[in-house]
């Protein structure tokens, strides 16, 4: 089972992850979403499409930018689809 943690409290976890470029992708029913709060920022892949973020909170200490996911990922990238992954001090285990 694959693990998000960010300050000691497990955000994420699950066993049907999607793993891309080394990043696993968690299916969003699989997130804590009240750990997350939205973020203004978007970055552009060449192959999976535009991605947006959260800021990942818990117990007053702030992530920011620390989830990312593709809300209409290109046909290439498909799989990750309501699925959301993790960086930025985010444990992924």
């Amino acid at each position: 089972m694959a693990k998000a943690v960010f300050n000691g409290t497990v955000i994420a976890e699950s066993f049907d992850t999607v793993v891309v470029e080394g990043n696993h992708y968690f299916p969003m029913s699989a997130v804590k979403s009240e750990h997350l709060t939205p973020s203004s920022t978007s970055t552009t892949c060449p192959w999976k499409g535009t991605a947006s973020y959260y800021n990942v909170v818990v117990d007053g200490q702030e992530a920011h930018d620390a989830a990312w996911y593709y809300p209409d990922p290109k046909d290439a990238a498909a799989e990750i689809k309501d699925h959301v992954a993790f960086w930025r001090g985010v444990e992924v285990s």
